[in-house]
């Protein structure tokens, strides 16, 4: 366990550990409304899908503490009002609308008589969430070991770590368990424009835990591939298509590009909880757009001119064909990932 949190749930309030400081302050921020946290998810206080998932969780928990209803039918629509407003703040993570539906779901549980036993309820289904993606980032790991040679470079793409997914991490957790292994491993890491989740946030946990890992442009991922020598790359998602199409941070499609002409293993790392059977390819999925001053400027400092047009999109789509395999907690998936991937909930 990270000797840090992303998220915690302490004296009725949600605590975020504010990431836009990284690496340069730790902050910790206190929410106890739900308007707030979906405005903590859209301004990536918080960011990373699994860890967007146990935010909503527990948005959906101070929703139902807001509520002044002494009714449960008025409290389950206040519930469903809340759910709108935290979906609404980013639209292509799938872990979002998952533990949204959870607690909606959950809290429709008709055994639920008072206004306080529902409460109760959707708590403990942002608890069990956030349990859940906490185990599943352990056997990620566990998963994944036998793909890491015991000399490992990687090139990993974003944050993945325990930042963005609650405890452990997804992809990274493939580098930190590999490292816990006793593996000789070391990471390139993509600093990953325009938020520079690599290099403010991905470096910053590695330093933590000691990993060697070598910062380097995005642009620069083929030429380490062709000239250093690359064992394997690793990459979250933020939501995988039945068919094993994967949206993920924007950037990730070059990389898997690089990697199949280079000959080098590309594994999409995450939970089954990011695989939306419900659509059939990658083209279904929304892709979000950010604003342009993410592009223009780094921080506070601008480094385009005036009035440049900007098209800031938030993540690609890297299809099924250049992805090696998807390593979740149930299992690694193989193509053909439309088996593969619906044996992993059989």
């Amino acid at each position: 366990m990270s000797a840090y949190h992303a998220i915690q749930w302490i004296d009725h309030k949600l605590r975020l550990l504010d990431q836009r400081k990284l690496p340069l302050e730790v902050t910790y921020l206190d929410y106890e409304d739900y308007r707030a946290v979906a405005t903590a998810i859209r301004e990536m206080v918080v960011r990373g899908a699994p860890a967007i998932g146990i935010t909503a969780g527990y948005g959906m928990v101070l929703a139902a503490q807001q509520s002044q209803s002494e009714a449960v039918s008025g409290l389950r629509a206040d519930l469903d009002a809340a759910a709108a407003v935290l979906c609404a703040a980013r639209p292509t993570a799938s872990n979002l609308f998952y533990a949204v539906d959870r607690a909606l779901k959950r809290a429709a549980d008709s055994r639920l008589a008072t206004p306080e036993a529902l409460r109760k309820a959707v708590l403990e289904e942002a608890h069990a969430i956030f349990e859940t993606e906490c185990q599943a980032n352990l056997n990620i790991g566990r998963n994944a070991l036998p793909l890491v040679p015991d000399d490992a470079t990687f090139i990993h793409h974003c944050n993945t770590g325990p930042l963005a997914t609650g405890e452990y991490g997804t992809a990274l957790r493939v580098i930190i368990a590999a490292h816990e292994a006793g593996k000789r491993v070391h990471a390139y890491v993509d600093e990953t424009r325009p938020r520079l989740q690599g290099a403010r946030l991905t470096a910053w946990e590695l330093k933590q835990l000691g990993i060697p890992h070598t910062v380097i442009v995005d642009s620069a991922a083929a030429h380490i591939m062709r000239t250093r020598g690359v064992d394997l790359c690793v990459v979250g998602c933020d939501r995988v298509a039945a068919n094993g199409d994967t949206a993920n941070k924007i950037g990730t499609y070059a990389l898997a590009l690089a990697a199949h002409i280079h000959g080098v293993p590309f594994y999409v790392v995450g939970p089954t909880s990011t695989i939306d059977r419900a659509i059939a390819s990658g083209d279904e999925i929304k892709i979000e757009e950010r604003p342009a001053q993410e592009v223009t400027h780094v921080r506070t400092c601008q480094i385009a001119p005036d009035d440049t047009q900007v098209a800031n999109i938030a993540f690609d789509v890297t299809p099924a064909q250049y992805i090696t395999a998807i390593i979740t907690e149930r299992g690694v998936a193989y193509p053909p990932y439309k088996e593969s991937l619906a044996a992993l909930f059989a």
